[in-house]
């Protein structure tokens, strides 16, 4: 077993002051890839949420809602009582865009109406397709940028409805698109997602796009830069956030100077839906449990045009390094477990299948050495259905991001405040390759990552982090003071709405009281 040398350990503290702006905008997300599978699903989904939609299936009458959202369908505990625990949804923690309240738009190198295109994907109902056609068919995407080197020749079928013109004109009309739009639409503020096919790697080149200045010549003199790079040049020319949910290397160092240099957010890479999210936490359990994981082999099939476009062995490379490297962090985490560089065996196979279309099969085998060489197998099936795993992720992309834009924050050594990083790296948790400043430690541990939202906009409530100790039942005598009231249906939804705020004793949140 390797040794671990002994470490002296001193706390430190530093003090935050947080400022959240508690106005919400009008939002807008355009949405690059609008006609994919993607777009339609998460268009279709608002829609229907903001009609109140109910249809009929062989199983019964389904509503429409937001299952699978962090925000809008998972809850987190504000401190205990008496009465015990209080837990409100996640999305009243902070002032937030609702999700009905969203104005969409995009691009697609496909030219059919989002009508169209939702039948083409095959993802929703057949009777919900049919209330929601009248107001899908209003909705056309604006000519894409296409440059087929970067994504598979099976793809060129598709393309009809693309932006002619140099590069560089190409992405002063998307710069146009975003300016319209906003104009047009009245919002306030504008969101950029690529949603759009996988691209191959770029390599990163000396002169090309190695920094801000270099990239920007390359464009202007008409060199080969991926689609999702210009667009993400675009976007942030534009002031407007860029989010890329694919798995590619679009952020290349001259894109993230660029964000750096204009303060403008940028986060990725490639949406955790499906079975990287299940290895995020599968994978930190055996770990944190003491047990060694030794292989990791993972088997997908699917049929929907991602998989067609994955069957090219360079698009499906960058796929298999997001989600081959998901378990670094956790193994380095552990060195009684692993030796200095020692990982386990992970492949990750990737087939399409058109027959099986946006439900995603996953089959994993984890083999894991436990106590006195013995083996421990896990096998397990996983049928996914992409597109309606990835929308709740887009909308909680988007309004993670916008009210990162409303939270500034202080040191006592650094009076003056000041927002995130523009690498936006506190949205790990809805990625499977997260990005993150130069230097940062990549944290993939699915725990961790939502732990780092929820504790970072508890703080913006004056709310020490969630550390889950619960002292106040470990005691012989408790140390809740008598005058906190029992929690009650009543006092949880006025917390909810904003009314009360937490009385902090001993670092722990342990009660409300109503100011």
């Amino acid at each position: 077993m390797p040794c671990v040398p002994s470490l002296q350990v001193t706390p430190h503290t530093t003090h935050f002051t947080f400022c959240t702006e508690r106005k919400v905008p009008k939002l807008g997300v355009m949405l690059v890839g609008w006609g994919g599978n993607n777009g339609t699903t998460v268009t279709a989904a608002v829609l229907a949420n903001k009609l109140g939609l109910n249809w009929q299936t062989k199983t019964g009458l389904k509503k429409a809602n937001y299952y699978g959202s962090l925000l809008q369908a998972s809850t987190v505990s504000l401190g205990t009582g008496p009465g015990g625990e209080v837990f409100v949804p996640f999305r009243n923690l902070l002032p937030m865009v609702h999700p009905n309240d969203i104005i969409f738009d995009g691009w697609d190198i496909s030219s059919l109406d989002l009508a169209s295109a939702m039948e083409r994907a095959q993802v929703l109902d057949w009777p919900l397709q049919e209330q929601l056609r009248p107001h899908m068919a209003q909705f056309k995407p604006r000519p894409s940028i296409y440059i087929p080197e970067f994504i598979a020749a099976n793809q060129e079928a598709r393309a009809d409805n693309i932006l002619k013109g140099t590069i560089a004109e190409q992405v002063e009309q998307l710069r146009s698109d975003i300016r319209d739009f906003k104009q047009k639409s009245g919002v306030d503020k504008v969101v950029v997602l690529w949603t759009a096919n996988t691209e191959c790697f770029c390599d990163i080149i000396p002169g090309v796009n190695d920094t801000a200045q270099n990239l920007l010549k390359t464009i202007q003199v008409g060199r080969h830069v991926s689609p999702s790079t210009l667009f993400a040049v675009a976007s942030i020319l534009e002031g407007c956030a860029y989010i890329n949910g694919s798995p590619q290397n679009t952020f290349v160092p001259g894109a993230v100077e660029l964000a750096q240099q204009r303060r403008v957010f940028i986060s990725g890479d490639d949406f955790k839906s499906g079975q990287t999210k299940i290895k995020s936490v599968l994978v930190d359990f055996l770990v944190s449990a003491g047990i060694k994981p030794t292989a990791i082999v993972s088997y997908n099939h699917l049929g929907n045009n991602d998989g067609m476009n994955l069957s090219s062995p360079q698009q499906f490379r960058s796929k298999e390094i997001s989600k081959s490297n998901v378990v670094d962090d956790m193994v380095r985490s552990n060195p009684v477990l692993y030796r200095e560089g020692e990982k386990p065996d992970h492949c990750v196979v990737i087939k399409y299948v058109p027959y099986v279309g946006d439900s995603k099969r996953a089959m994993d085998e984890y083999t894991s050495e436990i106590m006195m060489g013995g083996t421990n197998t896990i096998a397990l099936h996983n049928t996914c259905e992409d597109s309606l795993l990835a929308s709740p992720i887009i909308l909680d992309l988007v309004i993670l991001t916008e009210l990162c834009q409303r939270i500034t924050f202080r040191t006592d050594s650094d009076p003056d405040f000041q927002s995130f990083h523009c690498v936006l790296s506190l949205l790990s948790y809805l990625c499977k390759a997260p990005l993150v400043p130069q230097g940062a430690p990549v944290v993939n541990a699915f725990f961790r990552q939502r732990a780092c939202i929820e504790n970072t906009l508890r703080a913006c409530l004056g709310l020490p982090p969630q550390n889950h100790m619960q002292l106040e039942y470990k005691m012989q005598r408790s140390c809740l003071p008598a005058s906190i009231p029992v929690a009650t249906a009543k006092a949880t939804a006025a917390l909810s709405n904003g009314y009360y705020t937490p009385l902090i004793i001993n670092g722990t949140s342990n009660g409300l009281h109503e100011h």
